[in-house]
């Protein structure tokens, strides 16, 4: 792969901590001009009253025509006084509604978007917000009492504004096309591990290829900012700053500006002038004042999977400046869909080896052209002739590479990461049919006469009787299920697992798809988690649970999960896939979360915003409540930290690991059984020999709701230092003092918050039917508790 372009250190620019952190706080909304929606308000799609506009006129936010019919509309904000306009941020992009349903501002200041039938399909903000606005910054806001609680700014889809920050754990995704909105084939991410890359991605799943471009910043916490006088660098938390575009810096009091990763995998900087906009677009390469990377046809060059910039069997061509990257198909090929250029070529004569003539072929050169992979044979000390004439007389081979006068190279077909530049010193030989006829390698005679056999053999068949009809059609059947039947003897499902629609998987599949269980992702007490992809199936990104022991309870426990997850389904639970149950492997297929487990953001470098904490609080609340309430078959998680509650790509949190749940029946309330869960997060009822409720997942929730507001670990001990007090123990000392600040000190988001800290708190502490209120009862059961 290409070496990443280095970034460029700003010079003479190291700033204090202190400094770095007021020159972050560029989305305040105090120095911006804005004005509140009126709560109750209904925007209709495809009405007159279908947007609300920022102050200024400058931005728009409500729904936009995504056809020349306004048949489709996206939930979307855009610049509305330009020409044309532009989408900036937009909500469900790859599903577009028609005409008719409506975008609400309900009393309690929460945008909700409805189906025509009234039903919820997206919503936005939590439920306490008291007001909303469009600010003239592009930022749409939800507030109360003048804070902000949701804004668009902290969920960009692809495109940055001024005064705009993308943390780490963040992302920018590309559209599909100009035309569609959907999401694209690349994506710039600020990555938890420390860098910022641009990286291809694999359509439908979003699974990521090798970076083409990228900034390390050696483990460091860092965000990228595009600052409100129009500069774009990465902001480490040491207080330097890393220049990425390199652009001059335009004004943003005469320019609009606007940062895209564009469809074609380039980060754009644009701008567009406030006067004279008739003769202005956004389109218009003058307005595209900067871009990462320099060449993306050159850069991007993966390790082999995926197509590289441009589709199967098409080639990249880029004039270095910043106009849109071209792809183009070779000679004797065409594009499949003209419309989506990102689907590749095809051969304009369908090969047949079977009928291969050599001579109804030529080899067309095309200089200063390549396509790195896809090679099969590899010949030296040969002349440009012989090349040719191994490339003409072998069916496969689609391509020949010629080099240095005496190198040759076959592929075959897909051909992948296709780029043609000066800095190629290479000529390609393409392959092309000589009669350009539909078909030269399977003459129209012999399709005529196979056509007629068949049609003989069909008329055949329909005059036979009903009897020999019904005995060719059951063997036919015989033969297909048969065959199937054949490839997966080594393994039989659970006759009981069919109903719930899961996907059985052989041992081989999956431990090709984590490569031999290459990448841990974790380990708990009934086995190791393993990262894997399935380029064959639609959730290419899994995480693989394989259970090490073998003992008669580990299966019981399998079986057990698999029974239970499978009937589960709820937007803040892990999904199970599948499962492999053949010999003695016992693994289970969950889709893959990104951004890991919620401790790493509690107490780690990166600390998640108030807000996102307590959405997050929120959806684990949803979570336990529909596994205890709501299942057909309730139950008890039992070891509800940290860890065994993921993050998906929005930070959305999704409780996952039911492997040490014990299942109660409709008509069972509780049970009794050995102690189970982590350290710290055991509630008491487990020492006391008392019966065990879903209360036991209440108080692991109270002490983990405590890390959560508090980003303190709830048994901490620093080496060589005082050992820290027991938090919970801590929090409520605190908590009945009046001095419920304290536990958030250090946090001037939730400082600004304190009453829905406190309300968090109170419903720890003292909620009469939490198990941690519980533990610090005042007639005694405290001491029982901390004893725990």
């Amino acid at each position: 792969m290409a070496s990443p372009p280095s970034p460029h250190l700003l010079p003479s620019l190291i700033l204090t901590p202190t400094f770095l952190l007021v020159l972050l706080l560029t989305q305040t909304i105090t120095a911006q001009s804005y004005s509140n929606i009126t709560q109750g308000t209904t925007l209709t799609a495809g009405s007159s009253t279908s947007s609300w506009l920022s102050p200024s006129g400058d931005f728009a936010f409500g729904f936009y025509p995504t056809d020349a019919q306004a048949s489709l509309f996206l939930v979307a904000i855009w610049f509305e006084s330009t020409s044309p306009k532009a989408v900036v941020w937009s909500a469900k992009r790859d599903a577009p509604v028609r005409s008719g349903p409506t975008l609400q501002l309900p009393s309690d200041a929460r945008l909700s978007l409805k189906d025509e039938g009234g039903n919820e399909v997206w919503s936005a903000g939590p439920a306490n917000a008291s007001a909303a606005a469009v600010l003239d910054s592009g930022n749409v806001v939800l507030t109360a009492s003048g804070d902000i609680l949701w804004q668009s700014f902290a969920f960009p889809t692809d495109t940055l504004l001024p005064g705009q920050v993308l943390g780490q754990g963040s992302d920018l995704r590309s559209q599909l096309t100009d035309s569609d909105f959907s999401g694209g084939r690349f994506e710039l991410a600020a990555q938890t591990s420390g860098e910022l890359q641009l990286l291809p991605l694999a359509i439908p799943s979003g699974n990521q290829y090798d970076p083409y471009w990228s900034i390390d910043t050696n483990g460091s916490g860092f965000q990228l900012v595009y600052n409100e006088s129009g500069s774009i660098y990465v902001a480490l938390t040491n207080g330097t700053l890393l220049n990425v575009t390199m652009a001059s810096v335009y004004s943003t009091e005469n320019f609009f500006q606007r940062t895209r990763l564009d469809p074609d995998g380039v980060f754009r900087q644009y701008i567009y002038p406030k006067n004279g906009r008739a003769t202005a677009s956004w389109s218009s390469k003058w307005n595209a004042v900067a871009k990462v990377p320099a060449d993306i046809c050159h850069d991007l060059q993966s390790s082999g999977a995926g197509s590289g910039t441009c589709g199967f069997n098409s080639y990249c061509s880029s004039g270095g400046d910043q106009s849109e990257v071209d792809c183009l198909c070779p000679p004797g090929y065409s594009f499949i869909d003209p419309e989506r250029k990102y689907k590749g070529c095809e051969q304009d004569f369908p090969p047949n080896c079977k009928r291969y003539d050599p001579a109804h072929f030529n080899l067309i050169p095309m200089d200063n052209a390549d396509w790195p992979f896809s090679d099969y044979e590899h010949y030296t000390n040969v002349n440009e002739d012989q090349c040719r004439q191994y490339c003409l007389e072998d069916c496969l081979c689609a391509v020949a590479i010629f080099w240095d006068g005496k190198e040759c190279w076959k592929k075959k077909l897909p051909l992948s990461n296709g780029k043609m530049g000066s800095y190629i010193d290479r000529r390609a030989l393409i392959k092309v049919s000589k009669t350009n006829n539909t078909s030269p390698l399977l003459p129209s005679v012999v399709v005529k006469k196979e056509r007629k056999a068949l049609i003989q053999i069909g008329a055949v068949l329909l005059g036979c009787s009903g009897f020999f009809n019904a005995i060719f059609i059951a063997l036919i059947i015989t033969k297909i299920f048969g065959s199937r039947r054949g490839g997966s003897q080594t393994f039989q499902p659970q006759s009981s697992m069919s109903e719930f629609n899961l996907r059985v998987f052989s041992y081989k599949e999956l431990e090709e798809a984590t490569d031999g269980f290459k990448e841990e992702l974790g380990r708990g007490a009934f086995g190791s988690v393993y990262k894997g992809v399935l380029s064959s199936y639609i959730s290419t990104n899994i995480a693989v649970k394989k259970l090490d022991r073998l003992l008669r309870e580990s299966e019981k426990e399998f079986i057990n999960e698999v029974r239970s997850i499978g009937q589960t389904h709820h937007k803040n639970l892990v999904k199970l896939i599948g499962y492999c149950n053949e010999g003695t492997h016992r693994l289970l297929v969950y889709e893959y979360m990104r951004n890991g487990s919620l401790m790493g953001f509690l107490f780690g470098d990166i600390k998640l915003h108030w807000q996102q904490r307590v959405q997050i609080i929120f959806g684990i609340a949803r979570g336990l409540l529909y596994l205890h309430d709501e299942c057909s078959t309730p139950i008890i998680h039992c070891d509800i930290k940290p860890q065994n509650v993921l993050l998906d790509d929005n930070f959305v949190a999704r409780i996952s690991d039911f492997g040490l749940a014990k299942l109660l029946r409709a008509d069972q309330t509780r049970t009794n059984t050995g102690i189970r869960g982590t350290r710290g997060y055991v509630a008491p009822e487990w020492f006391k020999s008392m019966a065990i409720t879903k209360k036991v997942d209440v108080y692991s929730f109270g002490v983990m709701m405590l890390e959560i507001i508090c980003c303190r670990k709830n048994l901490e001990t620093q080496i060589g230092e005082e050992e820290e007090p027991v938090l919970i123990y801590w929090a409520y000392d605190w908590y009945k003092d009046g001095r419920a600040d304290l536990l958030v000190e250090n946090d001037k988001e939730a400082l600004a918050d304190m009453e829905e800290v406190e309300v968090c708190e109170s419903s720890v502490l003292v909620h009469p039917r939490g198990s941690v209120a519980q533990a610090f009862d005042a007639e005694g059961d405290s001491d029982a508790g901390r004893s725990s």
